[in-house]
């Protein structure tokens, strides 16, 4: 838990309540157990008799309530208890694809617009009874178009805009494709986090043999996009950073873009130096086992790719192929978003686990508190690096 000194004379907002739909159903019972063990510490019992904390220690936050859905397709959102001046926050993930619906005698699998517009039903739902309703979309939802490119839709600066005319007062999201989204509603709350320590901690605990300096590491972005995170990350450990820049053929559209010709490195030597990949999502993965195996024939030692969200919409085949020809040593990514049960079963994968820092945002936001208290500063991601160093082990 996060530092909960300013928990302890902060009023909560209003009564919790956790809406997880189904796309997060399983993160949220496990943000909801964090939550009930977090305010069995922060307040002593005497708060259980002041009105003013009437429902702030509970055993469960989970609200309850249904997504029923008629044969035609369409569905409603029913809630099911009461949630008049309550905070509510409702978790999705736009991305989670295993749920499925029958229409018209065939089964489909749900897809953003789907999982979006269920979001819409349980917010018209609340009524406007809610004290405050704040969304938790960890991957944001049309965040791939996030600018106009001529005659074209601005997906995400409309949904933004749609949430906040239905009444939503806060919006978390993490690793944004381009944050500055939120310059489409720039008086309206709007956090982006970012998966630094997680990607730290993950990487270190499951390598007992890396030398994190500059002569043996180095932070790579696959294209410019990622440079930030990659910067930021080569900074904390104190290493240097290297890019890659695709190289494209702007005489040929194929599947609505431009192909990639070749992936050209700007940087240092990567002779024998272990090579750490920052990037915010794998979707096919073909870029990034392009990038993982242009960096094995500049001879780099181990490659460690580290992506927040791993979509894998073309399958694990095209990284199990990587894996067993050595072009990658360690796959780390979150669980912010669906992943597929098999990825648990491959020897290359590493889970970061988000739902505990979730559970402390949802905490300090209930109590108007600083974000920056959840934050992990880069004194405590040196603290776990100078752990690491002296043990070789988390």
């Amino acid at each position: 838990m996060p530092n909960t000194a300013e928990l302890e004379n902060a009023m909560p907002v209003g009564p919790l309540k956790i809406i997880a739909l189904p796309s997060m159903e399983k993160m949220g019972r496990t943000i909801n157990d964090y939550l009930v063990e977090f305010r069995k510490v922060v307040h002593n019992d005497s708060v259980k008799n002041d009105p003013a904390f009437h429902g702030y220690k509970e055993d469960n936050y989970l609200l309850d309530y249904s997504l029923p859905r008629f044969g035609s397709g369409e569905s409603k959102a029913l809630i099911k208890e009461s949630v008049r001046g309550k905070d509510v926050f409702i978790l999705v993930d736009v991305c989670n694809h295993s749920i499925t619906y029958n229409m018209n005698g065939y089964e489909n699998h749900m897809s953003p617009d789907d999982h979006y517009q269920d979001l819409k039903r349980v917010i018209a739902a609340c009524n406007g009874k809610a004290n405050r309703i704040n969304i938790i979309m960890p991957f944001l939802y049309e965040g791939r178009q996030h600018r106009r490119n001529g005659l074209e839709s601005l997906d995400a600066a409309y949904m933004l805009e749609e949430l906040y005319e239905m009444g939503v007062s806060n919006f978390i999201t993490f690793d944004a494709h381009d944050p500055r989204v939120q310059n489409s509603t720039p008086l309206k709350g709007f956090d982006n986090f970012m998966p630094p320590y997680q990607f730290m901690k993950a990487l270190l605990g499951s390598e007992s043999g890396l030398t994190v300096d500059k002569d043996h590491l180095v932070v790579i972005s696959p294209d410019e996009g990622a440079l930030d995170r990659a910067i930021y990350f080569a900074n904390v450990l104190g290493i240097n950073t290297g890019m890659f820049y695709k190289r494209r053929d702007y005489t040929t559209i194929v599947n609505g873009k431009n192909p990639i010709v070749a992936h050209e490195f700007l940087g240092d030597t990567l002779d024998g130096k272990d090579v750490i990949i920052m990037d915010d999502m794998i979707s096919s993965g073909g870029s990034m086992i392009d990038t993982a195996k242009k960096l094995k024939e500049m001879r780099c030692g181990r490659v460690y790719i580290c992506t927040t969200f791993g979509l894998f919409t073309e399958g694990l085949s095209g990284f199990d192929d990587a894996f067993e020809k050595g072009y990658f040593d360690k796959l780390i990514t979150t669980n912010l978003t669906y992943l597929p049960p098999e990825i648990y079963e491959r020897k290359y994968f590493v889970e970061a686990d988000m739902s505990k820092f979730i559970s402390s945002i949802i905490d300090f936001m209930n109590h108007d508190a600083s974000l920056s208290n959840v934050m992990a500063t880069t004194e405590k991601m040196h603290a776990i690096l100078d752990r690491y160093n002296n043990t070789k082990s988390i």
